[in-house]
């Protein structure tokens, strides 16, 4: 196995919980986050944290979700909304419910689309992301 490409089929990926997938999705997220940041030029170690730091949380990661829904297909926004709407147990104090939820979404449909071996949909839609936050970033 290529685990930094696996190609699951759907049947296993199906067998996986949406805190699963987004347990997954969440350690895609944060590395497309670092790698991305380091191709951008950044490359003194604080400011990588605190860019990074900025980005991988709750909040920025439901306005990145708010960002990439136009663009998501029928079946992506199915997971989405799954991972959205899943019961979770706890809640960060630095996070309202929506966006935590929103977040979980977001990591769910990164870890469903990994496993699957999609890379080139996971850099199409982090591509979007990072240039949400650029843009942001320089107003």
């Amino acid at each position: 196995m290529d685990y930094f490409k696996p190609n699951m089929s759907r049947a296993d990926i199906n067998k996986i919980s949406m805190l699963g997938l987004a347990h997954i999705g969440d350690g895609v997220y944060e590395l497309l986050t670092r790698a991305s940041l380091c191709e951008a030029g950044h490359s003194a170690v604080n400011e990588l944290h605190r860019l990074a730091t900025k980005r991988v949380n709750a909040p920025a990661q439901a306005s990145a979700a708010e960002a990439i829904l136009p663009c998501l297909t029928e079946e992506e926004s199915a997971i989405y909304r799954r991972g959205r709407n899943t019961h979770v147990n706890s809640v960060p104090h630095a996070a309202n419910v929506g966006e935590y939820h929103a977040a979980t979404g977001l990591e769910a449909l990164f870890g469903w689309l990994y496993l699957q071996g999609k890379t080139e949909r996971l850099n199409e839609l982090y591509g979007v992301i990072f240039s949400f936050f650029e843009n942001k970033e320089s107003k």
